[in-house]
């Protein structure tokens, strides 16, 4: 279920091979097979990528699948953009687990495997979905990382809260209400839901978990006072926070190659706010990005703004001053 990254993934324009303020991406990264060796950081700032090529949740929640071959399309995108990371700092590719013969709930403790050990080696996180079911993997690992004593902040920015019932399987659409039925520690902001995609039920269902929810249109007059007031008491009760991103929450005029495009959804800019406000908290563990479906894509738009997104994040991540 997991194997190393490959080096031809990571190319690009080289403008100067000695002259460090011209490299690119795919002139800093560090490829690292987690099987064989550990992180050689030399007490660096690091930044880890690892990849979940996986849309069985999808598959299982009657999505439109192609979104486990995100992973190694986002790494293309980003190998070429400029590299902005401070002087002690260091980026790694730490390979991708596989969703194999639909063994989805294996394949999430396998990440969760894999998170854990990147957490521990003081690695800031970045995972590439795979469909959405990746963040409960990216949970699984974070949460032993941290141990069950530790409360657990969970930033979903999303068009679907994704708290369907699973009495018959888990999928796409069932990651927080799983973890909300299991662990007692663990607290919820989705931001970005929009009214008309989510069910009544699902409206209910967030109230009965005691969810505090940001509405798409909240965000939409570009007033982020308010929003950010919501982040912060939210982060202020809870030790640690991990971010998620579903890219259908994004305007499908920016983002077509998703599982379920959003006519009404956020424009960029906002997401670009929302992911750099929350990744600058000191508590921030770590970022997924999911529902990226290259397939779907139109001229790599939604595979470009995904890299775009994480390298933001990352850059976020290596802020001296985090507060």
């Amino acid at each position: 279920m997991y194997k190393a990254s490959k080096q031809d993934l990571w190319t690009g324009r080289v403008d100067s091979v000695a002259d460090k303020a011209s490299y690119r991406l795919h002139q800093v990264v560090q490829l690292c097979d987690l099987n064989k060796q550990g992180l050689a950081q030399d007490e660096l700032k690091t930044c880890a990528i690892i990849g979940f090529e996986c849309e069985e949740g999808v598959r299982r929640n009657k999505g439109r699948t192609g979104a486990a071959a995100a992973p190694n399309e986002i790494r293309i995108a980003l190998a070429k953009l400029p590299w902005h990371g401070p002087e002690e700092s260091m980026i790694i590719d730490a390979g991708n687990v596989t969703c194999e013969n639909e063994q989805l709930e294996q394949a999430q403790q396998e990440l969760g495997k894999y998170v854990t050990k990147l957490l521990s080696n003081k690695a800031t996180t970045i995972i590439l979905g795979g469909g959405h079911e990746t963040l409960y993997g990216h949970y699984l690992g974070v949460r032993e990382f941290i141990g069950q004593g530790a409360s657990l902040g969970i930033i979903n920015i999303d068009a679907h809260f994704d708290l369907r019932p699973y009495d018959e399987q888990t999928s796409s659409g069932t990651m927080f209400k799983q973890i909300l039925d299991e662990d007692l520690a663990c607290g919820y902001l989705p931001i970005g839901i929009q009214k008309y995609g989510n069910t009544k039920a699902l409206f209910e269902t967030a109230r009965r978990f005691e969810c505090g929810y940001i509405l798409e249109d909240e965000i939409t007059n570009g007033n982020f006072t308010h929003v950010f007031s919501v982040i912060d008491q939210f982060a202020a009760k809870h030790d640690y926070l991990i971010l998620t991103l579903c890219t259908d929450v994004i305007n499908a005029a920016y983002a077509p190659g998703v599982s379920a495009p959003s006519p009404f959804g956020l424009n960029p800019f906002a997401v670009r706010t929302l992911i750099t406000y929350i990744t600058q908290l000191e508590k921030t563990l770590s970022f997924d990005v999911s529902e990226v479906n290259p397939s779907l894509d139109e001229n790599n738009r939604t595979v470009s703004l995904a890299a775009h997104l994480i390298n933001e994040a990352i850059m976020s991540f290596f802020k001296e001053e985090k507060g």
